[in-house]
């Protein structure tokens, strides 16, 4: 299963908007995936307490990472970055093994003319860190609100949609070519 993480927690967010798109061609090319939706995390993961001991309601999100043969992450730039909820969600997952030798996409959302070329980027970072497997194609969206068609359940730009094509068709591809490496024990 991939697990396409929209990276925002914004009501009615383009990012998840884009999400589903997404995930709809992962259907299309015939490989299961489903939509982590950060809108839904459990608000006791927000306590203090969260440090130490997850929430039950918690238990679904970890488990869905824990078993996704990857995850494409659908980003928006807030203020030059990525979403603090983001953030917080990947703070909360378990170290090392939620994302360790774990295949990852990146997508980028934005309305203006970089499409969170900057959250990505730090993404990657991010994501590296903690030994991820990064897909070198990445798709930026530029001026994302002009992308989608009233709905939001279409890209309207031609050029858009096949890069996101392209990239799900070698996301599949990577995956498979990544599946049962299992970390190194030193």
């Amino acid at each position: 299963m991939i697990e396409v993480i929209a990276g925002t927690n914004r009501p009615g967010s383009n990012t998840l908007k884009v999400a589903n798109i997404i995930k709809g061609l992962y259907e299309a090319a015939g490989e299961k995936a489903q939509v982590v939706d950060l809108g839904k995390l459990p608000q006791e993961i927000y306590a203090p307490t969260s440090y130490g001991e997850k929430p039950a309601g918690f238990a679904t999100f970890q488990d869905r990472i824990l078993a996704a043969k990857g995850l494409h992450v659908v980003v928006p730039e807030y203020n030059g970055s990525y979403p603090g909820a983001l953030k917080y969600f990947i703070d909360m997952l378990k170290f090392p093994e939620s994302f360790e030798h774990r295949p990852v996409a990146y997508t980028g959302v934005a309305a203006g003319l970089w499409g969170g070329f900057r959250a990505v980027e730090q993404l990657q970072l991010v994501f590296g860190y903690r030994n991820a497997y990064n897909l070198p194609e990445r798709v930026w969206i530029p001026g994302i609100h002009a992308k989608l068609n009233e709905a939001g359940t279409e890209i309207t730009d031609a050029k858009v949609l096949d890069m996101l094509k392209g990239q799900v068709k070698e996301f599949v591809a990577f995956t498979k070519r990544n599946e049962g490496i299992a970390p190194c024990k030193a």
